[in-house]
């Protein structure tokens, strides 16, 4: 009996420890598959945070790109705008510099076989032909031409054009009007622009001239290859030119005159004349003067300022600069080939 105790103890002995092992073993289990179940979520949590930290920064990121995109050019077009920038700021380059601001140096080959052409008019001249019609060795002073002046000591001297168009009367020399002013002229040469200045004695022959040098004017330009040269010109004042004047200022009266008619003119003028006006210093009458039609380069003067020994002040307007103003008796202006001078008649 107690052989069956003692076995009965020992039995309940070993379920007891075996059932001890089971749930030391079921604890360990369940330890082991919680801490494999953390671990698990452990590392489930941590490559989530880490997926969701990759997609805060890929978001960052693109966000980051799309910002810069839209702040920052691509180097190429940074290139670009750079290269656009310092096209319009930066100063050109020498060939296209001297494409914009290149001025024409005057220089030609063959430059005595101009082509002729009608001349061109501008605001204060024209260019075109420049050409001769004096000698350019012996270099004679005018003969006056179609201004009438006569023989004259002006070297320098030229003939203007009539036409723009042939016939159409449209040049500068309007009926003689441009006579007695002077025009700078430049013509382009093997050295460059030559340049002359010339009191208008003349008008031109040719339907294509534009000025017409006499011989010492020509010889500066040209030398000795005469020819037909590329010019242009620009009317000027006389006053301070030398070689224009072949004697001092005067008002001449044309062969002829009488006391019932006479035309007179002004020689060597500080440019061309625009208008003569007589006023009456003992009587208070005033004659504005006509131009003669067809006779060039002369103002008709009224009978009744002949027919008398009445003193006038004849004013003379110029193109340019102060008018000149003479004191003379009526009559004086009825002897014809009177060479009134102006040092000799001032006021």
């Amino acid at each position: 009996m107690r052989n069956l105790a003692l076995a009965f103890c020992l039995s309940s002995l070993m379920i007891a420890a075996l059932m001890s092992c089971t749930d030391d073993s079921a604890s360990s289990t369940d330890a082991i598959a919680t801490e494999s179940s953390e671990a698990d979520n452990s590392s489930s949590s941590s490559a989530k945070a880490s997926l969701s930290s990759s997609a805060t920064e890929g978001k960052s990121s693109v966000a980051s790109t799309s910002s810069s995109s839209q702040q920052v050019p691509s180097s190429s077009s940074v290139e670009e705008i750079s290269s656009s920038s310092s096209a319009e700021n930066s100063p050109q380059s020498s060939s296209e510099s001297a494409t914009i601001n290149s001025s024409d140096d005057g220089k030609c080959t063959s430059c005595d076989s101009f082509t002729a052409a009608d001349p061109e008019l501008t605001e204060n001249g024209g260019k075109g032909s420049v050409t001769t019609y004096g000698s350019i060795t012996e270099k004679e002073t005018s003969l006056g031409g179609a201004c009438n002046y006569g023989q004259t000591n002006i070297q320098y001297y030229a003939a203007i054009h009539v036409n723009v168009s042939p016939g159409d009367d449209k040049g500068p020399w309007n009926g003689g009007a441009a006579c007695g002013g002077c025009v700078h002229v430049k013509a382009k040469t093997p050295d460059g622009w030559k340049e002359v200045t010339v009191r208008i004695t003349d008008r031109c022959p040719d339907a294509n001239c534009g000025v017409d040098l006499g011989g010492a004017p020509a010889s500066d330009i040209m030398g000795i290859q005469v020819g037909r040269y590329s010019g242009e010109w620009e009317f000027v004042s006389c006053e301070g030119v030398e070689g224009v004047w072949g004697d001092s200022t005067s008002i001449w009266v044309k062969e002829g005159a009488s006391e019932f008619w006479s035309i007179i003119h002004v020689r060597n003028p500080k440019d061309m004349v625009k208008s003569m006006i007589i006023y009456g210093i003992d009587t208070d009458d005033v004659h504005v003067l006509e131009m003669v039609v067809g006779t060039e380069n002369f103002w008709t003067v009224p009978q009744e300022v002949l027919q008398t020994d009445n003193h006038y002040r004849i004013v003379v307007k110029y193109r340019t600069g102060e008018d000149d103003v003479w004191k003379i008796k009526g009559s004086d202006l009825a002897v014809p080939e009177a060479n009134l001078y102006l040092y000799e008649h001032r006021e």
